[in-house]
């Protein structure tokens, strides 16, 4: 029997035929472990799906891809819904996925979790970055279904509270596929007209699936940007959403952010009254207490009798000018019995006194005076100074001694 040689081609086209009429691989559901998961930059995604056994490789392109409501990761075990098939090129076949959903964990739960995480992490939920609200404004946006039950809610309560306020309402789905690009578009509009000063955005309560607009990344991504205030009004009381994280305040209701957002004019008609009541007594207060001032002011010894502080500031002048007057007189003979000191000390020590108590001062002829023996000779000439006069004097003899040998004489 002849056997027929066929190409590699041939072969790998005659598999991928078998393969597209077999019943089971065309509508086949397979549940395993992502691995080796490759993100790529057309939008297509690649992997592997095993078990503890066996591993398959998978392609997800970019047309289903985009329609998942998380992103895959390795480790994750999921449910795949596709067809088994054959790559000719590389001749392996794989599985290609059109569907694909978490195992155990819904794929909504996922992707929000998903989301919070990366946003808050980029600070999205920050704090800090919150704006206040206006405590009285004049025109306020709502971004809502116009058919909705939580508008007739704002609107109703809203005109309740203080029906001078203007409400701009912007309507957009707030389910739906289109959903997230009206409300996202409708938060950009608003802050590009600048033409309300807070914004209100929901919707009522529902299933996760019908609240998902307001986990959108591009919705929250606006309600960040804006530069005017918003207020996320998603579900019930129970139901948290994205939104509720960046916006700058959380209501639990679409009621309770109508209440949030305008004080009632009833509680400012009080709060105005009281302030006044409260103004007027203060200034009943004051007036009160300026008027007994002046009385007393009036009947103060400075009104009664003018001239008393007067004449006592003249006594006390009086006081001031005689204690000056003493206390230099005292100082002035104090300095004047220590200059007399002086120059009594002064006069005692001059030559003049001491030529007036009997001593004499010797000088020789070149007028310098002699204290000494020392240097002198027989035959000099020397004068001798007294009180009354000078006496020139010849030297007959020269003895040493003084004072000192006068005292040993004795």
């Amino acid at each position: 029997m002849r056997i027929k040689t066929f190409g590699v081609s041939e072969v790998n086209e005659y598999i991928k035929k078998l393969l597209s009429v077999d019943i089971i691989l065309n509508n086949l559901q397979v549940e395993g472990e992502i691995s080796n998961f490759k993100y790529h930059s057309s939008g297509h995604m690649y992997f592997s799906l095993k078990d503890d056994k066996s591993r398959l490789r998978c392609v997800m392109f970019k047309g289903q891809a985009k329609l998942l409501k998380f992103i895959p990761e390795d480790g994750m075990k999921v449910i795949i819904k596709g067809y088994i098939s054959l790559y000719e090129r590389d001749g392996q076949y794989q599985l290609y996925v059109q569907q694909m959903q978490p195992a155990g964990i819904g794929a909504l739960y996922i992707a929000y979790e998903q989301l919070k995480k990366k946003l808050e992490q980029e600070g999205l939920f920050n704090e800090a970055t919150k704006k206040p609200l206006p405590f009285l404004p004049q025109r306020i946006g709502v971004v809502t279904s116009p058919t909705g039950a939580a508008l007739r809610d704002i609107i109703s309560v809203i005109n309740r509270r203080n029906s001078n306020v203007e409400i701009i309402i912007f309507p957009v789905l707030v389910q739906g596929i289109e959903s997230k690009d009206q409300i996202a578009k409708a938060i950009n509009y608003l802050n590009s007209n600048n033409y309300v000063d807070v914004i209100i955005t929901g919707r009522g309560g529902g299933s996760i699936e019908e609240l998902w607009a307001f986990n959108e990344e591009v919705v929250a991504r606006s309600i960040y940007s804006s530069n005017i205030p918003i207020i996320s009004a998603v579900g019930h009381e129970t139901d948290f959403t994205i939104s509720d994280f960046v916006a700058d305040v959380r209501a639990a209701t679409p009621s309770a952010a109508a209440e949030l957002v305008i004080p009632s004019k009833k509680d400012l008609e009080y709060t105005i009254q009281s302030i006044e009541q409260r103004m007027i007594k203060a200034t009943e207060n004051t007036f009160i207490q300026q008027q007994n001032r002046i009385e007393r002011i009036r009947k103060s010894n400075v009104f009664l009798k003018p001239y008393d502080q007067i004449n006592q500031y003249k006594q006390q002048l009086d006081w001031l000018n005689s204690n000056l007057k003493r206390e230099m007189e005292q100082s002035f003979n104090i300095k004047k019995e220590k200059y007399q000191g002086i120059l009594k000390n002064l006069f005692g020590l001059s030559p003049k006194a001491v030529l007036n108590r009997g001593f004499n001062i010797l000088k020789d002829e070149k007028d310098n005076f002699i204290v000494s023996v020392k240097g002198l000779s027989k035959g000099e000439h020397v004068n001798v100074i007294l009180k009354d006069g000078v006496i020139k004097c010849l030297i007959e003899d020269v003895k040493k001694g003084g004072l000192k040998n006068d005292n040993k004489k004795e």
